[in-house]
């Protein structure tokens, strides 16, 4: 994940398929060409299965962050409706 919590990498996707250490890498590099399977009773999924659940783990991620702003504005406009100034409600909800 990158510093704001953004899944961007093949590890990212792969530990929320399984619990635990099911899975490791044999170099350097985090890589699928890398990727080896600890425990027999799971399958490797095929690469593209890999780069499909990254980029639906990122596209969750990012309209995760559109839904939480469209509820602020919304919520602030809710509140202008009632009657509160912006200054009232940065004040009171930071928002």
């Amino acid at each position: 994940m990158d510093i704001n919590g953004r899944p961007n990498n093949l590890e990212d996707y792969l530990v929320q398929l399984h619990r635990g250490q099911w899975f490791g890498f044999g170099g350097n590099e985090k890589t699928y060409a890398n990727l080896i399977i600890h425990d027999n009773s799971k399958t490797k999924p095929t690469e593209q299965e890999c780069i499909d659940g990254l980029a639906q783990l990122q596209a969750d991620y990012d309209q995760a962050i559109i839904d939480k702003e469209n509820k602020k504005t919304s919520a602030k406009q809710k509140l202008q409706d009632l009657g509160l100034t912006v200054d009232e409600i940065k004040e009171a909800f930071g928002i």
